[in-house]
């Protein structure tokens, strides 16, 4: 029997894979009440970031 990770996928669905913030002034620039969390359902696995910067 292969791996069952199917809840692992349905979660991603919900919470989504990216997030994309403003940078002001070399600064993220966040409200009062943003914070940028990380949550893993996979497992333990290698992963990689990617951070895009789009802009001036």
């Amino acid at each position: 029997m292969g791996e069952d990770n199917a809840d692992a996928h349905m979660k991603r669905q919900i919470m989504g894979r990216e997030a994309m913030n403003a940078v002001t002034e070399g600064k993220l620039d966040f409200g009062p009440w943003e914070q940028i969390f990380y949550g893993e359902f996979d497992g333990r696995r290698r992963k990689r970031v990617l951070v895009k910067i789009i802009g001036e």
